[in-house]
């Protein structure tokens, strides 16, 4: 699994991939994040209102994706194997 960030700023935003497919999409814009489970018009998995406008601030961005992640993982069906 890996997240590309798509762009920096104004907006903020990612796209999630699995074995070279798109499985997720996240967005920050206007101090609104969403992410999207597969692609940008995708259902909204995840959302919260931020401090940040266009950008995150460094004390929320960990957090938020973390929980995007998580969301997006569980919708597309993906199971996780922890140790």
């Amino acid at each position: 699994m890996k997240l590309i960030q798509t762009c920096p700023a104004a907006p903020e935003q990612y796209d999630l991939m699995d074995d070279g497919n798109q499985i997720g999409y996240l967005r920050l814009r206007h101090g609104h994040f969403a992410a999207h489970a597969y692609d940008p018009s995708g259902p909204v998995v995840y959302e919260a209102d931020t401090i940040g406008d266009g950008i995150f601030d460094s004390s929320e961005r960990e957090e938020h994706i973390i929980n995007a992640i998580v969301a997006i993982i569980r919708k597309v069906g993906i199971e996780i194997e922890y140790e």
